[in-house]
């Protein structure tokens, strides 16, 4: 097993005392795997994805474990983050215009990620040698004319090539475990398609075992062995993906599944649309997170959060009705 997560919180303060962003997250990511975490803004999964790679604020409090490759992360020193990020483990960001360096030439930056770990995690290279490697992973990520294009500064690139220079700093290393936070979701259709092209096929090509974050379960639908739906801090849902699309079973799932236009869709209809929004995590309802927005909502759901429930062979909900 790659990846671990056992009832991962984190906690940050505020006014009323410390809350918890992340709730007993708890989940695995075996080598080779895409797993995806679903839901809209505010449930946690960007959280999620950062106190993995060790990149909360100081202020943020982590409780329960998170293994990679058997070390646990949530302890460790700063130095050995240092050496397994950009090396074992890598993040591409949501949007590539503000995580590069407006300054640097593109090539430079991804040599700098080839240098970071030269004669550590990885054999030593010289200046030159680095650069040629990342001329090599602009290749890969097909920038057309990579031998020149290296030389550009990011904002002589397009939205989509930008996102492309980000996918290389990322996998020029060879790492483990890729984590994607919402890599789509400033490009346009045509755009986003060849970038979840690009991420499959870098996924099998190399063997990469990928963390997805996204709020777009059409997104999802392209690119995940496995779901995890996330709301207000807890999974809500989880199981294989074919498993999640054809049987939803807590009733966020299926608001989400019901608010995708497809061409079957009443063009004369108002699109379905989940009513209100994800509560603050410092003013959780006492009992089920989404039982002020939830169409089947009953007085028990009001009284306790519900557990895990497993309704299927690994297919699990937090939802008492789920069995219905």
């Amino acid at each position: 097993m790659l990846l671990e997560l056992k009832n991962l919180t984190v906690e940050f303060p505020s006014p009323q005392g410390r809350v918890a962003a992340v709730r007993d997250i708890s989940l695995t990511l075996d080598a080779g795997q895409t797993l995806a975490l679903v839901g809209e803004s505010g449930s946690g999964k960007s959280v999620t994805s950062l106190a993995i790679m060790g990149l909360l604020p100081p202020e943020a409090r982590i409780s329960g474990e998170a293994l990679f490759e058997g070390r646990e992360l949530s302890t460790a020193r700063p130095a050995e983050l240092q050496k397994l990020r950009g090396a074992r483990m890598a993040m591409i960001f949501q949007e590539p215009m503000t995580a590069l360096n407006p300054v640097m030439r593109v090539g430079d930056q991804i040599a700098e990620t080839v240098l970071a770990h030269s004669g550590t995690n990885h054999a030593t290279f010289t200046r030159a040698q680095a650069r040629e490697r990342a001329i090599e992973a602009l290749r890969e990520v097909a920038i057309p004319s990579p031998e020149t294009r290296w030389r550009d500064y990011p904002h002589q690139l397009s939205g989509g090539q930008r996102q492309r220079v980000m996918i290389a700093m990322a996998i020029v290393n060879r790492p483990a475990l890729l984590i994607a936070d919402e890599p789509t979701t400033a490009l346009d259709v045509t755009v986003q398609a060849q970038i979840l092209e690009l991420l499959a096929d870098l996924r099998k090509r190399l063997g990469l075992a990928m963390l997805f974050v996204s709020h777009d379960l059409a997104v999802v639908s392209r690119v995940s062995d496995r779901i995890s739906v996330m709301y207000a801090g807890r999974v809500v849902e989880t199981g294989a993906a074919r498993e999640i699309f054809e049987r939803p079973a807590h009733p966020y799932t299926r608001g989400l599944l019901g608010s995708i236009p497809t061409l079957e869709t009443d063009r004369h209809e108002p699109l379905h649309a989940i009513e209100g929004g994800v509560p603050s995590p410092g003013a959780l309802p006492s009992g089920c997170s989404f039982a002020p927005r939830c169409p089947l909502c009953i007085p028990t759901c009001e009284a306790a959060m519900p557990e895990l429930i497993e309704i299927a062979p690994d297919h699990r909900a937090r939802c008492i009705r789920a069995v219905e």
